[in-house]
């Protein structure tokens, strides 16, 4: 591809992605990848350029970060800000598209790119991205070609432009207005709004043509603010223009701000009919009359105030009819007289009804009214067809404003004369009722011929020669009110006059054509003087125009024509008017108003006769000093006229002084005129005319002459106000001076005035110096004038003055002011000084610089009163920014000069400052300016400048402190910029300052600890600090950062590391304070770094070994755990900073001699110590409370073993917070219980590390102890675990009783204790679940990979609930269906399996228990706590299956699980240490089935017997379950299965084992033969069938029992309760191992013997035998081995041994522990295996 170059003129490099190129070069595009050129050029140059714009670039990077935060949104859910990101991206995507189309205009696209821009970084604020700054044309600055104070100065105005975005967006959004501004006001203020309106329709049945005349009307006034818009209408109800249907804009427009906020403000409409004098059919009615018909009003102060703005909303204005005269005579005639009407007649006029329906605001408009849309919009008409050309095309009517706008615009063309007929009075004549007046208006010239289409009733419509007014039916005196525009020519204005002629119209057609008009009446446009008609009220004198001569222009217009004029030449002749007689006045009256909007004609006499001061020049004083009391816009209207004329009279009057004060105040004058802000913007004007227009050459001599006097003489009174005057127009007095001068030399070449020209300069400022240097309060004004405006000169005069002359007598003015007067006007003088173009000028920078640091250095000193800090600063960045600039000559010398005399007072103010100053930020500018304009020399002068080393330290002293303390703390977070260049100057002044440590600090002599310390501080906060961490940015941002500074990290960490190396012998002084700082320099995520900071540590280590005395590194070690824990704990820190640490440093220390050992064992240590606060710190942002749980313990184990007490006890409270925020109470109260122990009952001061940090008073060891234990106390209340309180409350009871004496104390402690007691017998207490939990998988985490847990489950929490909420915490996990243990598959796959089921607490007795009678609530508690071993039960078989007998083949396997502690403790799970598996034989399964079934019912019949209120129904199950025969299959399947002479040969070692399940069997008796009279005592009338139906059954089994297995007695009742001393029932608990202690065998069935072999005679067992039967009944529950049921899954597995041969779930093994009165009912298995 080739391209021909298309310049005129040569093209030379300035980037290196540019070529140089010679016109007709040709250019190759070699290759286009990714939005790229690869191009060559003439002489094999190759080079790379963007494919596309810079801002279609940007619009690319912007969409790319918006798009990853939109995501982000959209999963946090945050709906508002989601869809303004959506807007926005939407509308910059459009933008971009037609961007990169390349249809656009130039214009457009600059526009576009306006919009592109502020949309970018609107949006990057909202989103907190980084804030862009940008150069008047929209393009991102670069902030190594711009300066320091530049950049800092449009970061500013970027931020406070985009804050008033958002402030606008705000207010729109609550519909707030403070003033009348449109909700789419842009940024900048505006002066002038424009109303779009849109007639839709019109809905009215007229029935004849129609005009609606809709204009802008101001009730409160009774004005009209804005002329007419005519809408023509036809009969038919439609637009005469058919294009136009539904469709009908207009633009009012130059509405000012005080219009819009007028308190009421109305859109009003007139409808005009077209047609006959009355709505009714006839013959040959009068055709084409204008009658008033009805008018329409609408409110819209609203809309005019910005409160509402909807432009697709249609409003409907009602319509309000007038009646006909004959309908309302009718009603009169009608109605009584007494009676008001309302009726509104049509003699009234229109302005009058309107207003009545403004008053009334009743219309009964029948559904008749107009629809208009309407649209507030800022700017004039050229600025809104500019920004809404969608809204002002070519077909909208312009209605313009009747009067100028606010601000009067130099092209602003304009010669409109406004004429309002007003009303008349005319005499009927000889007619018997009122006249129906018509006027009619046109423009004629001086010859009397019409002017064509000067006259324009309303806007839309075309011009007319003639305008008919509107009739009103026999009225006397008619009141119209109606406006018409009269546009002609200028220049023919003087000529031309308006003619008023007044006619009968009549209703009938043949007599109107009868009438003839019967009056005239004129008036001129131009008076005699020149001047234009007087804007206002005018009666005019009718003339009879029945008279030839009334037609006759050269007759009529030497008569007078208003009464006005009769009565000045009556008083200019002294003699009454008489009439000539050629035109006969009649009697009637008329009157009109007039205003003229021209800023081409003057109604001004003054103005006129300046214009023409020739004709009239001995009055010229007098012209000169009325020219003052012109008012501004007739002056501006004819500026340029007026200062020729001005400026005429001086020079033609050159040779006399007469005139040119007088000139001189009128041109000052009209300078100051331009300047207010109504004509702000004719100062292009005069500009203009200055540089093209002007041409007194000699100007300059009077001006100068003039102005020198005035100085000379301000202390004159007469000339104060005068000189104030002459200074505020001081900028274009010297403009014209200057002008003069150089059109002088231009024509005439130097002549031998020059020096008279220099010498009224310098006068001029020896004149100004004399006035400066006088007291305070003499001429305070005119001195703070001076100062202002003095300034404003000097670009014009440096142009025909000496620059370095100028620049001595600027320097000798400032000189000349007191120190302490005028401090902020004499400092803002001399910024102006420094923004002019002299200080570019190297020598005039030589003469000024001195005089500016000299005066800045005095108001910064430390012993300045009162220093403008404001005035100070704004001084100094404009210096440096100037300095900064390419085109400014060398400023080595000036950099210097300023480094010298302000870079101390600078870095002083700074500190001083306080940090929410709003000038902080200007003055580290500043700093950051001079710094980044000192190169190395300056920095080695600036030190060479000290006169002692004790000055060097106090420099860089507070150097480092200020740069530690200001380095990314003043700007911003969102100036990236502003904060990478102060960050890229901190660090070049750094290595500076770093080398003056070397060469003045590092020797022995000279060392100073404290400046080593702080420079090593401030390094480390240099690179750890926020803005250079570059992982937290995205990756755009990463990405401009590293292009344009690179990683300053790196270069900062190496110098970190030299000077740490550069130290030496000094090493040890900064152990171990700089553990903790090069602690956090490694843990920066940049490998290069770590690399190379890391081995510092073994330098410390080696330091310490080296110089300690036990050739340790203890202390390093202490340090570097602590602080390692509190920067990983901060967030910072990774697996791979595990790594390389251990890495490096076992690399170092087995290199090593003498640290091979220690140094590897702390490796270890660390990397150990970093793994756990790794998985702590991960697992803080999980929403798992468990998994934080079990991070924090991990940590604390870990320094309770390396003994760091005070880091171990600040990670206990970090988990006691963490059970509190979960309502583990007790686990809270056990964590603290490890605080509390490490504490003893002494007096002893308690050490600080052993006070928590929300214990700030110094307590001793027992005073703190007593408050942990009362804390705990509390918490274990409420987790209802009154025997752990019970066992603390007697602890501190004995301290209370034996050593501290508190009685009260105690009395208030054995109370609570008390209250634990009745707890635990009386309050319900549910026992927890305990769930065992697998995580099987690699994609666990550590501390839960591949390892089993019991978990403490909550009061009433099932294994479903568990398993879901364990589920939800590993969304990815996988359920396992099998307790069984995994393989090595699932535990090494990169998956998450889970395996959960329920387990149970193994139960023992604490040993003060022990046999002896203990009530069921207090046993209850040591079922589920104090324990460590859990079981797990699961059914299988082995063999054939028994198709009659299952339970010949039922075994048991039996895992139990020992936990790490015991339950409960600091953890509401712990992991599981040991298992261990055993199978438990059928036969054993059915004696463990048996003793729970005993145990249940003995305790059953138990609380039955107690308590008489319980229901009877669990007993009367139970009981039925056992003693109906139905059931008794239990019975025969143990005799079937155990009882045979077959099983006993085939498991010989079971002998003693039947005899046991026999005697279990035997044992049921006694309790059921209780239990059955209890039930019957207890049965109802409804139950006695059933009781006997119980009675008979058990009869039948007791026989059979007692005749194979035996009697068995107890020793007493188990329903006789024990007393207690105070009289309560004691109910104890019994075991199963309790009954088979009470009972006792009585006789021994010999069918027994037929059933085993090995039985006794039939006599009864001997001793031996009953001895050893007992023995075996005790030894399981001894060994605490037997369980008490057999459970499965989460459910308890229970086997029914009385229900049949089948397997059932009904009953449960073993009782589920409750409270005595309230039974618990099992719960069935949800899961089943059978193997």
């Amino acid at each position: 591809m080739k391209a021909q170059l298309e310049k005129n003129t040569n093209y030379v490099i300035t980037n290196w992605q540019e070529l140089c190129l010679q016109v007709g070069d040709p250019v190759h595009i070699l290759e286009k990848f990714e939005g790229e050129y690869k191009v060559e050029g003439s002489g094999r140059q190759e080079t790379i350029i963007p494919a596309d714009l810079p801002l279609v670039q940007e619009l690319g990077a912007t969409l790319r970060e918006w798009a990853q935060i939109w995501h982000k949104l959209y999963v946090a859910n945050k709906i508002t800000l989601f869809r303004s990101v959506q807007q926005m991206a939407y509308s910059l995507i459009e933008y971009r598209s037609q961007i990169v189309s390349g249809t656009l205009p130039k214009d457009d696209l600059v526009e576009l790119k306006k919009k592109v821009t502020a949309k970018i970084d609107y949006g990057n604020r909202i989103l907190g991205l980084d804030l862009v700054v940008r150069d008047e044309a929209g393009n991102m600055l670069h902030p190594d070609r711009t300066s320091t104070v530049s950049l800092f100065r449009a970061h500013e105005t970027a931020s406070r432009s985009i804050d008033e975005r958002i402030q606008e967006e705000k207010a729109q959004f609550n519909l707030i207005r403070l003033s009348c501004l449109s909700v789419t006001r842009p940024p900048h203020s505006v002066h002038t709004y424009s109303l779009l309106m849109n007639l839709r329709n019109f809905v009215c049945n007229i029935g004849e043509d129609s005009e609606l005349l809709m204009s802008l009307y101001d009730p409160d006034q009774s004005e009209f603010i804005s002329e007419n818009f005519l809408a023509d209408w036809d009969s038919k109800g439609m637009p005469k223009e058919m294009t136009k249907l539904n469709n009908l804009p207009a633009l009012f427009t130059d509405l000012s701000s005080s219009d819009l906020m007028r308190q009421r403000l109305f859109l009003v409409c007139q409808i005009i009919r077209v047609g006959s004098m009355e709505l009714k059919e006839g013959k040959r009615q009068t055709g084409g009359l204008r009658r008033p018909f009805g008018v329409a009003v609408m409110d819209i102060t609203d809309i005019a105030h910005g409160t509402v703005d909807d432009e697709d909303k249609q409003h409907f204005i009602p319509f309000q009819q007038i009646a006909m005269e004959t309908y309302i005579r009718q009603r009169q005639l009608i109605m009584s007289p007494l009676i008001p009407s309302r009726v509104i007649g049509e003699n009234e006029p229109l302005t009058a009804v309107f207003n009545k329906v403004i008053a009334t605001r009743e219309v009964n408009h029948k559904g008749q009214g107009l629809f208009v849309t309407l649209k507030l919009l800022p700017g004039d008409l050229a600025q809104v067809r500019k920004d809404y050309p969608h809204f002002v095309d070519r077909n909208v009517a312009i209605v313009r404003k009747m009067g100028f706008p606010e601000i009067i615009l130099p092209g602003n063309v304009r010669n409109d004369i406004y004429v309002t007929l007003l009303q008349g009075e005319f005499d009927r004549g000889k007619k018997k009722t009122p006249k129906n007046v018509e006027v009619t208006i046109s423009v004629h010239d001086e010859e009397g011929r019409p002017v064509e289409k000067a006259i324009f009733p309303g806007a839309g419509c075309k011009g007319m020669t003639e305008y008919k007014s509107v009739i009103y039916y026999q009225v006397k005196q008619p009141c119209w009110n109606e406006t018409v525009k009269v546009t002609i020519p200028i220049e023919d204005v003087c000529h031309c006059h308006l003619i008023m002629t007044l006619r009968h119209r009549s209703s009938q057609d043949s007599r109107d054509k009868s009438e003839r008009p019967f009056g005239m009446a004129f008036v001129r446009l131009m008076r005699k003087d020149g001047t234009t008609l007087r804007d206002g009220r005018h009666d005019l004198i009718v003339y009879k125009a029945d008279v030839k001569k009334s037609e006759d222009a050269k007759v009529y217009l030497t008569l007078p024509a208003t009464w006005s004029e009769v009565e000045e030449k009556q008083n200019q002749t002294g003699k009454p008017f008489q009439h000539s007689g050629a035109i006969p006045v009649t009697k009637d009256s008329f009157q009109i108003a007039t205003l003229t909007c021209s800023t081409k004609l003057t109604q001004n006499v003054d103005l006129l006769g300046l214009l023409n001061w020739r004709s009239n020049s001995e009055d010229l004083d007098k012209i000169l000093q009325r020219l003052m009391e012109v008012e501004g816009g007739e002056i501006v209207k004819f500026l340029q006229d007026t200062l020729d004329a001005l400026f005429n009279i001086m020079m033609e009057t050159s040779q006399k002084d007469t005139y040119d004060t007088l000139v001189f105040d009128a041109l000052v004058f009209i300078i100051t005129l331009i300047g207010d802000i109504k004509f702000q913007h004719f100062n292009p004007v005069l500009e203009t005319y200055i540089s093209k227009h002007f041409s007194a050459t000699l100007a300059y001599l009077k001006l100068t002459g003039v102005l020198n006097y005035y100085v000379g003489h301000a202390e004159e009174p007469s000339l104060t106000e005068k000189l104030f005057s002459a200074l505020k127009a001081l900028k274009y007095l010297f403009r014209f001076i200057v002008q003069s001068r150089v059109l002088y030399l231009r024509f005439y070449g130097n002549s031998e005035d020059g020096d008279d020209f220099l010498n009224s300069i310098r006068t001029l400022f020896l004149s100004f110096n004399s006035l400066m240097d006088r007291p305070l309060d003499e001429g305070v004004k005119i001195k703070g004038a001076i100062l202002k405006y003095l300034p404003s000169i000097i670009n014009d005069v440096q142009t025909v003055f000496d620059p370095v002359e100028l620049s001595v007598l600027l320097t000798k003015f400032i000189e000349s002011i007191p120190d302490l007067q005028l401090v902020r006007q004499k400092l803002g003088c001399m910024c102006k000084m420094v923004e002019s173009d002299l200080f570019k000028q190297p020598e005039c920078r030589d003469v000024l610089l001195p005089l500016v640091t000299d005066q800045l250095s005095g108001q910064l000193d430390d012993h300045s009163c009162k220093p403008d800090y404001e005035a100070c600063v704004q001084v100094l960045s404009t210096v440096l920014d100037n300095l900064d600039r390419k085109d400014v000559g060398p400023t080595r010398g000036h950099i210097q000069l300023i480094m010298e005399r302000l870079l101390r007072r600078v870095n002083r103010t700074v500190i001083s400052m306080d940090r929410d100053s709003p000038l902080i930020g200007h003055y580290l500018a500043c700093m950051t300016a001079i710094l980044k304009q000192m190169d190395d020399m300056h920095y080695t002068h600036y030190i060479s400048t000290f006169k002692t080393r004790q000055d060097i330290i106090d420099f860089l002293m507070e150097t480092f402190i200020m740069f530690k303390d200001l380095m990314g703390n003043v700007f911003p977070t969102d100036w990236v910029i502003m904060n990478m260049v102060q960050m890229q100057v901190f660090l070049r002044a750094i290595n500076q300052y770093s080398n003056v440590l070397n060469m003045y600090f590092l020797d022995p002599t000279h060392f100073e600890l404290q400046l080593w310390n702080n420079y090593f501080n401030l390094c480390v906060a240099f690179l750890t600090h926020k803005t250079l961490q570059l992982e937290s940015f995205s990756q755009e941002r990463r990405n401009k950062i590293l292009n344009k500074y690179g990683d300053m990290r790196k270069t900062m960490g190496f110098k970190i590391r030299d000077m740490w190396y550069n130290l030496g012998p000094h090493k040890m002084k900064f152990i171990p304070a700089m553990v903790g700082p090069i602690l956090e320099v490694t843990l920066v995520p940049e490998p290069e770094l770590r690399k190379a900071t890391i081995p510092i540590f073994f330098d410390m280590m080696q330091c310490e070994h080296n110089f300690s005395p036990g050739r340790t590194f203890q202390t390093f070690e202490n340090e570097l755990i602590m602080k390692l824990d509190q920067e990983v704990e901060g967030g910072r820190g990774d697996e791979q900073y595990k790594v390389l640490l251990e890495k490096t440093l076992l690399e170092h220390c087995r290199r090593h001699r003498y640290l091979s050992q220690s140094g590897e064992e702390l490796a270890v240590l660390l990397s150990t110590l970093l793994e756990n606060l790794l998985a702590y710190r991960t697992i803080t942002h999980d929403e798992s409370p468990e998994h934080r749980m079990s991070c924090t313990v991990n940590v604390l184990n870990f320094y309770k073993e390396k003994k760091r007490e005070d880091i171990y006890i600040r990670y206990l409270y970090k988990l006691r917070d963490l059970h509190l925020d979960c309502e583990n109470y007790t686990e809270a109260a056990y964590t603290l219980l490890l605080h509390a122990e490490l504490l003893q009952w002494s007096d002893k001061p308690c050490a600080p590390h052993l006070i928590p940090r929300d214990r700030e008073h110094a307590w001793t060891q027992q005073e703190l102890k007593e408050r942990l234990f009362q804390e705990i106390i509390c918490y274990l209340d409420k987790g209802k675990m009154w025997e752990k309180a019970i066992e603390l409350c007697k602890q501190l009871a004995k301290m209370h009783e034996s050593h501290m004496f508190d009685f009260m104390e105690l009395s208030q402690l054995l109370k609570k204790q008390a209250e634990f007691y009745e707890k635990i017998m009386h309050e319900m207490r549910p026992q927890p679940e305990y769930f065992a939990v697998g995580y099987y998988g690699l994609g666990f985490p550590s501390f839960l990979r591949n390892k089993m847990f019991i978990y403490r489950g909550k009061e009433y929490s099932f294994l479903e609930d568990f398993s879901m909420k364990l589920l939800s915490q590993f969304p990815n996990a996988v359920r396992m269906t099998s307790t069984a243990p995994p393989g090595d598959e699932i535990c090494n796959s990169q998956a998450q399996h889970i395996q959960c089921f329920t387990v149970k607490a193994v139960f023992t007795v604490p040993r003060h228990l022990k046999e002896k009678g203990v009530p069921e609530q207090i046993l209850n508690y040591y079922r589920t706590n104090e324990v460590d071993q859990f079981q797990y039960s699961r059914p299988f078989r082995k063999g054939e299956k028994d198709p009659d007998n299952e339970f010949a083949t039922m075994w048991i396997e039996r895992t139990t699980f020992i936990t790490a502690y015991r339950f409960p403790g600091i953890l509401k799970w712990f992991e599981v240490k040991i298992s261990s598996v055993e199978e438990l034989s059928p036969l054993e399964n059915a004696i463990e089935a048996m003793e729970m079934t005993n145990e249940k019912l003995g305790n059953l019949v138990q609380q039955q017997a107690f308590d008489r209120s319980l229901s009877i129904n669990p007993l009367s199950m139970m009981l039925s379950g056992i003693v109906d025969p139905a059931v008794m299959g239990g019975f025969s399947n143990y005799e079937k299965a155990f009882f045979t002479d077959t099983y006993m040969q085939d498991h010989p070692d079971d002998h003693d084992r039947i005899e046991v399940l026999k005697h279990l069997i035997a044992l049921q008796i006694p309790l059921l033969a209780d239990g059955i009279r209890i039930h019957g005592e207890k049965a109802t009338e409804q139950l006695k069938p059933f009781h006997n139906r119980l009675v008979t059954c058990f009869q039948d089994l007791r026989e059979k029992v007692e005749k194979h297995y035996g009697v068995i007695t107890l020793p007493c009742s188990l329903t006789e309760s024990k007393k207690s001393r105070v009289g309560s029932v004691v109910m104890p608990y019994i075991l199963s191992s309790t009954l088979r202690r009470m009972s006792n065998v009585s006789t021994l069935s010999s069918a027994s013997s037929g059933l085993s072999s090995g039985s006794a005679s039939s006599d009864g067992p001997s001793l031996q035998a009953i001895c050893f039967l007992l023995f075996l009944l005790q030894t399981p529950l001894e060994k605490q081995q037997r369980p008490k049921s057999l459970q499965f899954g989460d459910r308890r597995l229970t086997l029914s041994l009385f229900q049949g041969s089948q397997l059932s779930l009904s009953n449960p093994l073993s009782p589920l522990p409750g409270s005595p009165n309230t039974p618990h009912t099992p719960r069935s298995s949800s899961m089943y295996h059978m193997q």
